[in-house]
Parts: structure tokens; sequence; C-alpha cells
């Protein structure tokens, strides 16, 4: 049975000599993936709508297995991500941790409009790094992860100066710092930014500009969580690193 969906390319993979199976995350299904035949050709008029990062209309013959893609349209290449090697970079890692977040065949319309908004974003030149920090935070609850981050994690204040404990799970109140040794004390715009970021619609972002200080301290934190919580290990976050660490240098 054919079927029309609207869909983000997020992986490939060759198969053979000219076929590619391609793993679209889809607004109507979640994350699926299909054979596009001959996609490795030149001349295949799959070759261009099963690029990385592509987001357009796609024709799936549908199957208890892999789905075959019979055809395609392009909405978006997302050219400025293409032609820039920080955007590619970012844009790697974001479309590559919706893959390891989420399951197959699992339709979440919330997380499709949140990845084509970045994808988006970055492509029309906003600051790569808040785009990844919002990311990042805003797929914690996919790993089943809940940052507390509305109080203290210990005794629930709200009031007080705070810090942010990866022990603890969230933030902690300056009553409470005694309770992990190893809190890592931020600014408290870093701690505002942090709950804003995660429960922020990013349909209203406009253009927000951080201090340096800023984004290494909410860097620091982020990573901090992932490590000790998702498991997650990416490729395109160790080339993230090395690209950020030449652009530091640039």
């Amino acid at each position: 049975m054919l079927q029309k969906c609207e869909g983000i390319v997020i992986r490939t993979n060759d198969y053979g000599e000219t076929n590619k199976i391609v793993t679209l995350f889809t607004r109507e299904w979640g994350k699926v993936g299909v054979m596009a035949r001959g996609a490795k050709k030149p001349s295949s008029r799959l070759t261009a709508i099963t690029q990385l990062f592509t987001y357009g209309y796609y024709l799936i013959q549908k199957s208890s297995g892999l789905g075959g893609l019979q055809q395609g349209e392009t909405i978006s290449s997302f050219r400025g991500i293409r032609e820039d090697i920080f955007m590619t970079a970012y844009a790697s890692y974001i479309v590559e941790l919706t893959d390891k977040c989420t399951e197959e065949k699992r339709a979440n319309p919330f997380l499709f409009e949140l990845l084509y908004q970045t994808l988006n974003y970055m492509n029309e030149g906003y600051d790569l790094d808040v785009l990844m920090y919002i990311y990042e935070l805003k797929m914690l609850p996919m790993l089943g992860l809940y940052p507390i981050l509305d109080e203290c994690a210990v005794c629930h204040s709200k009031e007080g100066e705070f810090a942010f404990s990866v022990r603890e799970g969230g933030l902690l109140c300056h009553r409470c710092y005694g309770k992990d040794r190893y809190h890592f004390k931020t600014s408290q715009a870093t701690i505002r930014l942090l709950r804003l970021f995660y429960y922020f619609d990013l349909n209203r972002l406009g253009n927000i500009d951080l201090k340096e200080e800023t984004k290494k301290e909410l860097k620091t934190v982020i990573n901090a969580y992932y490590e000790e919580y998702s498991g997650l290990y990416l490729k395109s976050k160790r080339f993230l690193d090395q690209i950020e660490n030449l652009r530091n240098t640039l």
C-alpha cells in the first residue's frame, strides 16, 4: 500500500552498490526506515530527496518490514546547513541525537516540529549553540530524564540562589549546597536559562545573545547531565567538539 508522509532524513546507510537505507523522522509515524533503490546513482530521481537533513514529502510502499521509497518532493534541502561545516556539524549532532532517543514507528508530532524548527533556525543563521542547548534539554524526556529545574531538588524551595547538582538531578538552593559538594556553581542567569530552555516554545525564539561565559556554563551542566544519565556516546558529538575547538582558534 502506498502512503504519503512528511519527513526529514536523519540517517542514511549505503546498501549494496546503488541502494540506500534511509531513516526518516516523519510527522505521521515517527521514525521509519525505507529502502531507496538506486538512490546512489547520480541520475536517480531519489538521489536529491535522500540527502541528510532533507525535508520533504515521501511516497512509501508500506510493508511489515522495511518499506520502499517510491518517490519524493523536496520542501527544503536546508542548503545553508550543507554549505557550512559548522552548521553541518551541529545539525549532524541534532539528527543523530533524535535517532538515538527515539523508537521506530512511534509518532511524535511535537518532536517532528521541534526538529524541523531547529534545522530551519540553523539554516537561517540563528545562534547554533543556543539551538543545541534548547534541543538537548527538550530531548531529555525522550530518554526518561526529567531534571528538576523549577525548585530545589532536595528541600523543594523555590527561593534563593541556585546551583546545579548532577547527583541530585537538578537545582540545589544555597541552603542545600552541602548535599553535593560537586555541584556546579553557575551564574543565576545560567540557572534561569536552563529553566527557560527546558520549558521554552521554540516557535517564539527571537535573537538570544549570550555571553561566552554563560554558554560555557550551559554546556558544562548539560554535558555532565547527559554523561551521567543518558548512556549515549555519539560520533557526531565528538566531531562537534573538535569543530568547536577549531572555531575557537579561528
